[in-house]
This record gives structure tokens, C-alpha cells and sequence, in this order.
């Protein structure tokens, strides 16, 4: 690693597993001071052991709408600063819309869009003050393609991939980057709600990444000169194609 991002203070929400985990041990290698955020306490706990002073935790729900609107709040009391913000956090469902339950399409609606939105449209004023910041949204490859498999989660997609490219627009001009990653499936806990079939179709056929492949094109996003934005990487193995 090259401490690209030393002396950097970077949020990661939902970052005790997956895209989340990955993307902040990578922050980690590369020198920045992490804040570590999820509502699993325990696999907080583990991360603080293991990292120690190079990251801060936060135990939050973010589908508590108080505790959604107190983050920022609360991590700048206790790091002044944030450089990277990179909003992680996600619920999947899967399936046929019919057979959808009603409440976790609400609860995933809440957490992949509204807590998105808000928790950006929170950290914007610091950042513009500074005039730096850059602000990473896990997308999907369902933002781009109408995957008949699973309409809602490839719906919060879309909305959120959107949001990302709009919200850029209104605050490049303060320095700020904002950029999204749109991974094909990855080898996460969101797979467990896939069919059966279709995930050990996708092992078999070599058509799924590792969290830290896509946690290294985060670094490159993040290590660009000032004046280049990565607007959106779309990333999946090959033989997703097939």
C-alpha cells in the first residue's frame, strides 16, 4: 500500500461485513482513521480489537430515523473532520414482486434510498465549507439493467443511481466529488436471499467478486487527482455475461 489516504478521516456505513468491511480495511491500509459504522456491535468490537486507534465505532441503526439524523452530528464531535464519506449500508429483496413482504420493501426502500439521501444531505455543508470531500455510494449493476429477478431491489437502484448523478452536479462546484460503484453480484451476506439455484448457478460459473476486488477500485476512485471524478464504475466477472 502507498498511504494514499493519510491523515484522511473516512465513514463507512454498514461496515462490519461485506463491500463495507472491505472498503474500510482498505481505507485502513491506505493510512486513513475510519469510522466504523453498523448495528452489529459485536463485529464492531472485533474490528476495534484488531485496528485499534486506526478506526472509531458507531453503533447505529440506521433505519431509526433519530439515530439516522444524529450521525454526522455525532462523528464530527468526535473527529472534526470527514474527507470520505461512503454510504454502504443495504438490504436486499429478491424474487417476484407478489411474494415480496410489504414491510421489508419498506424497510429496504428506507435504507438503500432515504438513508442514502439524508445521511449525503447531511455531510454536504461540511464538506462545502471546506471545499473538499468525496462521497462513495454502493450502486449495483441493477442501477443499469432491469434484472426480472428482483424488481424492488433493481428499483432502489435505479433511484439511488439518480441521486448520485444529480446530487454531483450541484456541488462540484465546491470541491466535492461524488461517485458510485455498480458491482455485479459479490460475495456477501445480501446473497443470502437469492434463489438457491440462481446463487450456486453463479458460483459455478465463476460469475461473482470478492468485496475486496471491489474495495480496491474504491481506493483507485478515491486516488485520483482533484479535478477527475469517477462518475460511475460498473464491475462484474465476465462470466456474469454468459
Amino acid at each position: 500500500m502507498n498511504n494514499a489516504l493519510i491523515n484522511k478521516v473516512a465513514v463507512v456505513t454498514g461496515s462490519a461485513s461485506g463491500i463495507g468491511l472491505a472498503s474500510a480495511e482498505a481505507m485502513i491500509a491506505e493510512g486513513a482513521h475510519v469510522v466504523l459504522v453498523d448495528r452489529d456491535e459485536k463485529a464492531l468490537n472485533r474490528l476495534k480489537e484488531k485496528h485499534g486507534d486506526s478506526v472509531t465505532t458507531l453503533v447505529v441503526d440506521l433505519l431509526d430515523t433519530v439515530q439516522c439524523k444524529q450521525l454526522i452530528p455525532t462523528i464530527l464531535e468526535k473527529t472534526n473532520v470527514i474527507d470520505i464519506f461512503h454510504a454502504n449500508a443495504g438490504l436486499y429483496v429478491g424474487g417476484d414482486l407478489i411474494d415480496n413482504d410489504p414491510d421489508a420493501i419498506d424497510r429496504m426502500m428506507q435504507l438503500n434510498v432515504n438513508v442514502v439521501m439524508k445521511n449525503v444531505r447531511d455531510v454536504i455543508p461540511h464538506m462545502a465549507k471546506r471545499k473538499t470531500g468525496d462521497i462513495l455510494v454502493t450502486s449495483s449493476l441493477a442501477a443499469h439493467f432491469p434484472t426480472p429477478w428482483e424488481p424492488v431491489y433493481a428499483s432502489s437502484k435505479w433511484a439511488i443511481n439518480c441521486f448520485v448523478q444529480t446530487t454531483r452536479r450541484q456541488v462540484f462546484k465546491d470541491g466535492l466529488r461524488v461517485g458510485s460503484i455498480s458491482p455485479g453480484p459479490v460475495v456477501t451476506s445480501l446473497l443470502s436471499d437469492w434463489p438457491k439455484e440462481k446463487l450456486e448457478e453463479a458460483k459455478a460459473s465463476g460469475s461473482l467478486v470478492e468485496a475486496e476486488e471491489i474495495a480496491q477500485i474504491l481506493i483507485f476512485m478515491l486516488t485520483r487527482p482533484r479535478g477527475m471524478t469517477i462518475r460511475d464504475v460498473v464491475v462484474m466477472p465476465t462470466n456474469f455475461d454468459l
